[in-house]
């Protein structure tokens, strides 16, 4: 029997590999990398020297290779850690696409948000048809029994219009005859309330539109009916034409914000209800991201709304040019948001 032959002894030109001095040889280099990508994330390519811009990728190669080699050897999780996420920095620094502030808003406002508006267009035309069908309720009601107007319209907020009101004092409530500096107090009240309560009732129709869109759509509905209630005590008086102008300035942008916001909450709410291959978790969270992005832009639509309804509508009086801004803000949204992009079609 043979005896067994001795261990190797371990000679000394191989050392056991140490984790010290594997950070002694290669830590200034990773210092050296991180302090680059820091002046690179807050100021930019320009804050470099081109010596600095040279030796960036060098390094960045550099930390590579120890990340390849902690990961090989083993060694504590806490410098394998450092080491993965100074690579993922240097990746999305160095050869990453980096849009400037300016950039990221120029596509979103010639790009993302017409598109998002584009995709919830079948959705925006509900919303609108049952818009149309609450004012038509309220008007049809109203016009054949004006006692329905006062649980449409609350008093305080009428501001005195109301089909007890003659048609002078109505008249002068849109700017025109005799008593319009008198009723202009009257007139800001209707009209920040209307705007006030259109925004109001945007925002909570998409902020419920996860019910599965139900409340949704009954807020869409209550929208329209104060509209038609209104528009019926003007054309019971054979102010309908005068009244629609004075609506008309902002009420083309403010109504196509809340049809948009109205879309968005439906767009959540078939998603939960018919979710295809999805999760509904999975299928709401898809359908958030393109609803957002339209949100955002109903909110600077009502911002534009506001302006026309705190200025256009006060310092413009003529009822025909109050027609053709009105128009001429609709034309405007049809062709923003409707016209396909350059990049859109590529």
């Amino acid at each position: 029997m043979q005896p067994a032959s001795p261990e190797p002894a371990r000679t000394a030109d191989a050392p056991a590999f140490s984790t010290g001095r594997f950070r002694a040889e290669r830590e200034a280099d990773w210092i050296a990398f991180e302090r680059l990508l820091t002046r690179l994330e807050k100021r930019g390519a320009k804050a470099l020297t081109s010596d600095e811009l040279l030796e960036l990728p060098l390094l960045y190669r550099a930390t590579l290779s120890s990340l390849s080699i902690a990961r090989a050897t083993s060694l504590d999780k806490a410098l394998l850690a450092h080491l993965e996420a100074l690579s993922i920095r240097g990746y999305f620094l160095i050869y990453g696409v980096r849009e400037t502030r300016r950039s990221r808003i120029r596509r979103f406002v010639l790009y993302d948000w017409p598109a998002a508006v584009r995709s919830v267009w079948k959705e925006t035309v509900v919303i609108a048809m049952i818009i149309l069908l609450g004012a038509l309720t309220s008007y049809s009601l109203v016009a054949n029994n004006s006692e329905w107007y006062y649980n449409f319209v609350a008093e305080d907020m009428a501001g005195g219009r109301d089909p007890r009101a003659s048609v002078e004092y109505l008249q002068s409530t849109l700017g025109h005859g005799n008593a319009a500096k008198e009723s202009e107090s009257g007139l800001h009240v209707f009209a920040t309330f209307l705007f006030t309560h259109n925004s109001r009732v945007s925002i909570m129709s998409f902020a419920l539109g996860f019910a599965f869109g139900v409340p949704t759509m009954m807020l869409e509905y209550y929208q329209g009916i104060g509209i038609g209630a209104m528009i019926a005590v003007f054309a019971g008086k054979g102010l309908g034409f005068d009244f629609g102008g004075w609506l008309f300035i902002h009420g083309t942008t403010e109504l196509f914000a809340a049809a948009l916001s109205g879309a968005a909450g439906l767009r959540i709410g078939a998603a939960v209800v018919f979710p295809g291959a999805r999760s509904r978790l999975r299928a709401a969270s898809e359908a958030g991201r393109t609803a957002g992005k339209v949100m955002v832009g109903v909110i600077a639509m009502l911002l534009v709304a506001g302006l026309l309804e705190g200025f256009g509508r006060q310092l413009i009086t003529d009822t025909v040019l109050r027609y053709a801004i009105g128009s001429a803000m609709l034309l405007f949204w049809l062709a923003y948001y409707y016209i396909p992009r350059r990049e859109d079609v590529a």
